[in-house]
């Protein structure tokens, strides 16, 4: 018998536990709740006391306390281990605060993996990033202005600012846009996103995604990729072409089938990398716990297109004012049906 690949035993050994149904919403034993709940619940209200804060402050005050807030904060550790590499970790984190009621439409944004440092595109696989871009060098903060505008009609358009933290500060600004079509009557739709970067230290670059996809049936959506990128300090132009069937397992799950080419220039095309991906995506506990897995098979040019093994572990916690606004409407909804007067029967 052969020898099994380590991404498969891997796999084997989580699959069944990933897809276990422990409970209708979390996979978690008790004792794993009790330990999270509280500290999840009080980041969770600092990130909603602190996103309305700031907008009641540029904004409404009276607004800011009751319009939804999409703020989030988003904590996430990659296990990754790739053929003759070896094991490494890429702990992430991203906060995007939301200001809907201040008058331009602001989000403070600060992210530890901002697309502009995340390599070319042969490097980013699955989205893993190099060994020297997990440090605090690639950590931005700053400001972006919101488009009011229905990108199904028009242009959505944002421009943001600000710094990257490092020694001396290194500022950066941003311009991107997205549009999305609906391709006749039938069910395609083509949507494009576009970015234009400009960073003191790194200088400018850009790139495009144009994606159209249309569902094949009620659990299953077909998806064809096409990523352009260009950044100053590589001075080639780089694409990459997918495509992938996204398929819902059931409410909790979903898994992703894909096949990527890699390349560069323009002038004399050249594949640097084709790679498989299956993806699998499991809501662990109530939407703020999240785990994939994501088995991969690389034939890369570098290796003489030999076929080379990669897997990721990813795990995602997510901290929004989400959980405070069911926690007062499960508050206000238990207080009106101890009056007698329940939501349903009100309406």
């Amino acid at each position: 018998m052969g020898k099994i690949p380590l991404p498969t035993m891997l796999l084997v050994l989580l699959l069944p536990y990933a897809g276990g149904l422990i409970a209708d919403d979390s996979d978690l034993p008790d004792w794993t709740i009790e330990r999270i709940k509280p500290v999840h619940e009080g980041i969770s209200r600092w990130v909603d006391s602190s996103s309305r804060n700031l907008d009641g402050f540029f904004g409404s005050d009276d607004e800011s306390l009751s319009v939804r807030n999409k703020s989030y904060l988003r904590i996430g550790t990659d296990f990754d281990w790739e053929e003759s590499e070896g094991f490494s970790t890429d702990p992430s984190i991203r906060f995007k605060l939301d200001m809907p009621t201040t008058k331009e439409r602001l989000r403070l944004i600060i992210e530890s993996e901002p697309e502009e440092s995340r390599g070319t595109l042969s490097e980013q696989g699955s989205g893993r990033l190099r060994d020297d871009q997990t440090s605090s060098d690639s950590t931005v903060i700053g400001l972006s202005r919101l488009s009011k505008k229905d990108k199904t009609r028009h242009w959505d358009t944002r421009v943001g600012a600000g710094v990257k933290f490092r020694l001396p500060l290194d500022p950066y600004m941003r311009l991107s846009s997205e549009r999305l079509w609906n391709l006749g009557e039938g069910p395609w739709q083509l949507e494009s996103y576009n970015r234009l970067s400009w960073f003191n230290s790194d200088g400018y670059s850009a790139r495009s995604r144009w994606d159209i996809g249309k569902p094949l049936d009620a659990t299953r959506h077909l998806r064809f990729l096409t990523n352009i990128q260009w950044q100053e300090d590589e001075d080639t132009l780089e694409f990459s072409e997918s495509v992938e069937i996204n398929q819902v397992l059931s409410r909790r799950s979903a898994m992703r089938y894909a096949a990527v080419v890699v390349g560069n220039s323009a002038s004399r095309p050249q594949v640097n990398d084709y790679y498989l991906l299956t993806q699998y995506r499991r809501n662990l506990h109530k939407d703020i716990l999240f785990a994939d897995i994501i088995p991969e098979l690389h034939f890369p040019r570098d290796a003489s297109f030999d076929p080379r093994w990669a897997l990721s572990l990813r795990l995602e916690m997510y901290f929004s004012g989400n959980v405070i606004d069911r926690q007062r409407e499960q508050r206000l909804n238990e207080e009106l049906e101890s009056r007698g007067s329940s939501p349903e029967a009100r309406r």
